[in-house]
């Protein structure tokens, strides 16, 4: 016997303005999560959208081919002409086109090229923490300013190829990233589509051992290649979502340094680093709510019917911390046993996160080598959080090096 359908109208709601949430988003909603599996996220003055709250609907609503994504975010009137045929990136793609361009670049974001790549990771983050020490006042330094923002984009412009002469500029757009999608993002947009133009000018030209000059050469056994909007988009398309690293290491040395239990255990075994960075992505992961998607007919998730175009998205935050899923998922465990099931944090299915891997290797090199390099490390000032309903990050995060 199956379940009568849930009218939308009796499902519980989550204000995304109300402090409560923005201040402790994974308690509100994993209260909600208890209560039913489908809620209502609402926004008053915005209108709403339906939220996943168990691990088990989101991981196949994922999945789902009735649920598609929408081009959306970054076409503004204020975008020059010359930018809009670049902002539309494979994370706005469904079907055989995204299919396409995921066969063609998929092999260049393996784990194996991230592998690959981490000994200049490693350069980069050892530069920037010998910096460190200088960025010191009041006897603290802003770690998210200094470290965790920076490091991103240095490891993007060192993928792509941007030369040395333009990254200062770079570590500009990457900071404006960061930030959100606020005025200094939109102000940004131009010079990274602009930079993106030139570098892929200049490696179709002369070839280096970048990504860029590495996706030129890609050629699939029917002869498909990439075109220039493509590889320009493709970086656009990494700038965005290359972010990612900067809140989820943040919001780690946050958590350790409020587990000093766990801290201990990492600092005693850092063979440990890989599981516990992706204990860390389940527990404190920066994504609040994935992309949302559009079902392109009337669907049925656990007994609730959901209508035709409605917006729907996996809450993460309720997701990742699933009893049904986990055991005892409350607890920030870094030994926890690797394998199903996986937390949702880099999403699930055709559009699982394409850099995951070499997020993952940052995050593991940046923690690894800070937790090393300061074995004093300790908070400076309470952490101050940015109220941001899509996103779990910090405004700053004072420490001092010891």
């Amino acid at each position: 016997m199956t379940n009568p359908e849930t009218p939308p109208a009796e499902l519980p709601e989550l204000d995304l303005t109300d402090p409560a949430v923005l201040r402790a988003p994974f308690a509100a909603y994993g209260r909600v999560r208890e209560i039913a599996p489908v809620a209502r996220l609402v926004t008053p003055g915005f209108g709403g959208l339906l939220a996943l709250t168990r691990y088990a609907d989101a991981r196949a609503m994922l999945t789902d081919p009735r649920f598609g994504l929408a081009a959306h975010s970054y076409l503004r009137p204020e975008v020059p002409e010359h930018c809009r045929p670049y902002l539309r990136t494979m994370g706005e793609m469904d079907g055989p086109e995204h299919t396409r361009l995921r066969r063609l670049v998929s092999p260049a974001f393996s784990a194996r090229r991230a592998a690959e790549f981490r000994p200049r990771i490693e350069r980069i983050v050892d530069r920037l923490l010998d910096g460190l020490p200088a960025h010191t006042e009041d006897g603290a330094v802003d770690l998210l300013r200094h470290f965790a923002t920076p490091l991103p984009m240095e490891v993007i412009c060192e993928l792509v190829g941007v030369p040395e002469s333009d990254r200062p500029r770079w570590r500009e757009y990457g900071a404006a990233v960061a930030a959100g999608h606020g005025e200094r993002f939109a102000e940004a947009i131009p010079g990274i589509i602009d930079g993106a133009r030139a570098t892929v000018a200049s490696r179709t030209v002369v070839p280096d051992a970048d990504l860029v000059s590495r996706l030129i050469r890609v050629r699939a056994e029917d002869g498909d290649r990439l075109t220039e909007t493509e590889l320009v988009t493709l970086v656009w398309h990494l700038v965005l979502a290359g972010q990612t690293p900067t809140n989820l290491l943040a919001n780690a040395v946050e958590t350790l340094l409020r587990e000093p239990d766990q801290l201990a255990v990492l600092r005693a075994d850092p063979d440990l680093m890989p599981g516990a960075v992706e204990e860390l992505t389940r527990w404190c992961g920066p994504q609040l709510l994935t992309v949302p998607r559009f079902p392109d007919e009337d669907v049925e998730i656990a007994g609730v019917r959901i209508s035709k175009g409605e917006p729907v998205t996996a809450a993460l935050a309720a997701v990742n911390r699933d009893p049904r899923a986990f055991t005892d998922p409350e607890r920030l465990d870094l030994t926890r046993p690797p394998g199903p099931p996986g937390h949702l944090g880099y999403g699930h299915g055709p559009h699982f996160c394409l850099g995951a891997p070499l997020a993952r290797v940052q995050v593991e090199v940046a923690l690894a080598a800070l937790l090393r390099r300061f074995p004093d490390l300790a908070a400076a000032a309470s952490p101050e959080r940015m109220p941001d309903p899509g996103t779990w990050r910090l405004a700053s995060l004072r420490l001092t090096l010891g």
